[in-house]
């Protein structure tokens, strides 16, 4: 009868990565629990830290503001008032939607596309763009002399707040 021992292969796949143990079960075992007791708390913490709004939690949060139409994203509400800022900041929030959900062709506009699609003076929308930027709020893509804006996750997150608070 041999004792011939045999290695213990061991694979974990989570969240896209993948990671092998091989070797005996007792040296497996102990490398599979102290790669498990490593991992698990870092993710809890990183998941705690990390905000990255899905188009799941857009709608959820801006639904009742912003929705798409044949003529593309529009600010929505009959019956609140909104600042220009705000116009500005919902009608990017509509685009981000739209975009990432395939109904448009990117997640940003120009200033004249806001202006079109909010009715806001132009000149009023470049100075709340301005005030936007400065924060951080939005951010600003040049490509082939085109300049577009994109609102940020900063962005999504302050217009949240401050649309929470007009609505209490």
């Amino acid at each position: 009868m041999s004792h011939e021992t045999s290695d213990l292969k061991v694979s974990i796949t989570f969240e896209g990565t993948t990671v092998e143990f091989k070797g005996s079960a007792e040296s497996v075992l102990h490398s599979v629990t102290e790669y498990l007791a490593k991992i698990i708390p870092t993710l809890d913490l990183a998941k705690k830290i990390s905000v990255n709004y899905s188009v799941a939690e857009l709608v959820k949060l801006f639904g009742d503001y912003v929705k798409i139409t044949p003529e593309g994203p529009r600010v929505w509400s009959s019956e609140r008032r909104f600042s220009d800022k705000e116009m500005v900041l919902l009608q990017l929030i509509g685009t981000r939607i739209a975009g990432e959900t395939g109904k448009a062709q990117g997640d940003s506009l120009t200033l004249a596309e806001i202006a079109s699609s909010t009715g806001i003076n132009p000149k009023s929308i470049s100075s709340r763009l301005s005030e936007v930027l400065k924060v951080g709020h939005v951010e600003r893509q040049n490509s082939d002399n085109i300049v577009k804006y994109r609102i940020t996750t900063a962005g999504i997150n302050w217009l949240s707040g401050a649309l929470s608070k007009k609505a209490r």
